[in-house]
């Protein structure tokens, strides 16, 4: 089995980006894209030459075969990835909008990824990683996939991998938000790093304060949050350090879906490479801002070079 640097898994999608503005029932041109918050972090993890792998299941459809070729392409390791004949890939639908977020319709319910169960999870393929970075939306797709996410957070904690946890929120696919609340927060509490946006931790620990979120989640035992403040940049909370780190000036906000996935890129990067915690940050603000100044959700993900001459052009002002 090949060693990898990161494993992660969850759903992909099939994306088709609207080519001009307006409502999506008044769209007639569409660009096919991937979707997919881990699938995004797998993707920017590759690009800055690190080895990443992405465990899920596809339908046997066009969809499927797009998603596999796209991953291929980017160099990210799919050896666990299954295909099911039963179950349809999902898709969505993106709006093209001039500032703001755009709007997304999902078409996902009963996909093949949904229909992830723990009987899918491959040992090795897990054990081949240093670390592993789960969101929380495998924990709302189905009762089958959150057993799947469980286990897999349980299985690599046992065996002493380090774990991130991107919140990720998404509550019109729970069926209450206590109960979204809970099973994100239990899977949380098992981290090592937890990464909410602002908002996502006044939801999910009723504090409005960035160093009280963290602090939430700290005496839990987990060792370190960064909390996503948008333009302002991330508060981070470890045992022995906490701060601020201010964003990176862009100009035009293009699209803002993907930035988040990207903060988390820099983050695992970071402390993968022995950075120091405020500079691993910086490389979370640093990619989080290339992604919104680029149309899909991950196009403006950069490779290493790119990624060290943009901090240092960009830094003033920042550190």
């Amino acid at each position: 089995m090949q060693p990898l640097d990161v494993v992660t898994f969850g759903e992909a999608m099939t994306m088709f980006i609207a080519n001009q503005p307006g409502p999506l029932h008044e769209v007639s041109e569409f660009t096919r894209e991937l979707a997919g918050a881990e699938t995004n972090v797998a993707i920017g993890l590759a690009r800055l030459g690190l080895t990443a792998g992405w465990a899920s299941k596809l339908g046997s459809d066009a969809f499927g075969k797009f998603i596999l070729e796209k991953l291929k392409n980017e160099n990210v390791n799919i050896n666990h990835v299954w295909t099911d004949e039963k179950y349809p890939t999902g898709f969505q639908l993106k709006s093209k909008v001039d500032k703001g977020d755009p709007e997304v319709q999902y078409f996902r319910k009963g996909s093949a990824a949904s229909h992830l169960h723990v009987a899918d999870f491959k040992e090795e393929y897990f054990l081949a990683a240093k670390h592993m970075h789960m969101t929380g939306i495998p924990l709302a797709l189905s009762e089958e996939a959150r057993d799947f996410a469980n286990h897999a957070l349980a299985f690599m904690k046992k065996h002493g991998r380090t774990v991130s946890f991107d919140t990720n929120l998404r509550p019109s696919l729970w069926n209450s938000q206590e109960e979204m609340i809970k099973y994100i927060n239990e899977a949380a509490f098992q981290a090592d790093y937890v990464l909410p946006g602002i908002v996502e931790g006044e939801i999910l620990t009723g504090y409005k304060d960035p160093g009280d979120i963290a602090s939430f989640y700290l005496d839990q035992g987990v060792k370190l949050v960064v909390i996503k403040l948008g333009e302002a940049g991330a508060f981070y909370k470890s045992a022995s350090a906490e701060g601020t780190v201010p964003g990176f000036k862009v100009e035009k906000i293009v699209d803002t879906v993907g930035a988040g996935d990207g903060f988390a890129v820099g983050i695992i990067s970071g402390l993968l490479e022995g950075l120091p915690i405020k500079e691993a940050v910086i490389r979370g603000n640093a990619i989080g801002s290339l992604a919104v100044q680029a149309p899909g959700d991950n196009d403006g993900y950069p490779a290493k070079d790119q990624l060290l001459a943009y901090i240092e052009k960009n830094l003033q002002g920042v550190k």
